[in-house]
């Protein structure tokens, strides 16, 4: 290459007035990505010319997913906020360092000895970091129990929550948000309320009942450790419904206000609990009670440890990793995203904290080529404010877990645009239902207040897939939107 061949291909670029977008050329396979993509990089400019982008902080990068190669940018190494997009880190160290076929495990154990239907000692439920525990689990529990010929127990029930440690809120949690379900408490004895595995959280709905009367108030499951004060009433049909179900921070008072009118479905909310281990052994002795199984008067429901010759007497364990990952991906699930880190420090550091947990996302991340100077982060979820990447970090992380054995595992479990099965479409699936968006864009959602984010896989018209992340933050008016239309715009090129 002669001396002016050089000068051209180092200064190079693609220019746009406002927003600065600026793509340097320091190659050949680059000359040729400028000019084959010239036409969509006119495009993607124009619409970051939108004075929703324009008023936001705003960090993208557009890349070849076969090549790696950057045919657009805008402020890429700028850190954002990413919200749940940081889940596509979480979900690829979870499949590195647990496997895809990893599964957590519940036991009951007894420290005592069964005699004329009598167990004497006590009963242990000990959870270790299962986030799919459902009512009909403990049910099955308490069935093999009384197939073994236990009717009573002359000891506690203790539930042994102590595989993750006792820290229960991760960093950044506000208080506004701590009673629901999205930022319940952490706990490796949880309990989720149905199949979208909300671990540490109960439905608690309320229906229009008669006129001038209180409403109907339900709890899915059934549970004693939430205390609900019902303030609200029933009122005429036509009127507005302004039923409001929250729970008192740092309570388990449930406050229920508000107008449900009749012929309404009324309200339904899911609540967190401030201790998931007590709701869930407050669960299992309901399941105990309904198969037979009592407790003599002095017994107690505690915390503690099982010992360690305690006996397993009926035990099960979760679905695999590989399937866990599609409601903890497609629904942005955070309290699987904070259990998977837990789980994560625990098998290889041996404790289930967040320090060793983020500690081996960011070894992963280190591991396959990223710069962990660009990488703040202090949840697994994406709750935090304070987290910070840029979206060439995220892009570039895109692009390397495509080499992965489990990469088909990982692409699966985003969410798919337009489909309307939540299990498909997931966070995606009332968003991007047009051609040619629609089934062609993979990716993952992150919003929180002010910010918003998607980050994934494009496939164009002419069947090239092409990595695109956009992170905003610091935005007056939702850029859902432009976002939107920067992906179609993506999945129209050809």
């Amino acid at each position: 290459m002669n001396i002016w061949r050089k000068f051209l291909v180092s200064v190079v670029a693609v220019f746009m007035i406002a927003g600065s977008v600026i793509i340097p050329v320091t190659d050949n396979s680059s000359v040729e990505a400028a000019t084959t993509y010239s036409k969509l990089t006119s495009t993607l400019n124009n619409i970051m010319l939108d004075s929703r982008m324009k008023n936001a902080n705003t960090s993208v990068t557009v890349r070849e997913a076969s090549t790696g190669e950057v045919i657009y940018h805008h402020n890429p190494d700028k850190g954002i906020t990413p919200a749940s997009s940081l889940k596509l880190l979480t979900g690829a160290a979870a499949l590195d360092t647990l496997g895809e076929n990893y599964r957590f495990s519940t036991a009951v154990l007894t420290d005592g000895t069964v005699k004329k239907g009598t167990l004497n000692g006590n009963l242990y439920l000990r959870g270790q970091g299962d986030p799919t525990l459902l009512k009909t689990h403990l049910d099955k529990f308490a069935d093999g129990l009384a197939k073994q010929g236990i009717k009573k127990v002359s000891g506690n029930l203790i539930g042994d929550d102590t595989w993750f440690d006792s820290v229960r809120l991760s960093a950044g949690i506000l208080a506004e948000d701590e009673p629901y379900y999205y930022a319940a408490p952490i706990s490796a004895l949880t309990l989720s309320p149905n199949g979208d595995f909300d671990a540490g959280s109960v439905i608690v709905e309320a229906k229009p009942g008669v006129n001038g009367k209180a409403t109907k108030v339900t709890l899915s499951p059934v549970t004693s450790v939430l205390q609900v004060v019902n303030r609200s009433k029933t009122v005429p049909k036509g009127y507005k419904n302004t039923l409001k179900i929250t729970r008192q921070v740092g309570s388990n008072k449930v406050i229920i206000t508000g107008n449900s009118p009749v012929g309404t479905s009324g309200k339904k909310e899911w609540i967190s609990v401030t201790n998931p281990a007590l709701y869930t052994l407050d669960v299992f002795k309901s399941s105990l009670k309904a198969k037979g199984i009592t407790f003599v008067s002095t017994s107690k429901v505690a915390q503690g440890k099982a010992p360690k010759n305690a006996k397993a007497l009926v035990s099960r364990k979760s679905m695999p990793l590989k399937e866990l990952i599609i409601p903890f991906m497609k629904l942005s699930n955070n309290t699987h995203a904070e259990m998977l880190a837990k789980e994560m420090g625990k098998v290889k550091y041996g404790v289930g904290s967040w320090d060793a947990g983020l500690k081996v996302m960011r070894d992963y991340a280190s591991s396959i080529g990223l710069d962990g100077r660009q990488w703040k982060f202090e949840d697994a979820s994406g709750m935090s404010y304070s987290n910070k990447i840029t979206s060439e970090q995220l892009s570039q992380l895109l692009y390397v877990v495509r080499s992965e054995p489990w990469y088909n595992t990982y692409i699966k479990s985003l969410p798919i645009a337009g489909s309307s099965d939540r299990f498909i479409g997931g966070t995606l699936r009332n968003r991007l239902k047009g051609f040619p968006a629609k089934g062609n864009i993979m990716a993952k959602t992150g919003s929180l207040e002010n910010i918003k984010s998607l980050a994934g896989y494009a496939k164009t018209q002419n069947g090239e897939t092409l990595i695109f992340t956009i992170l905003t933050e610091d935005t007056k008016t939702s850029t859902i939107p432009v976002i939107d239309q920067f992906a179609t715009a993506i999945t129209n090129f050809k």
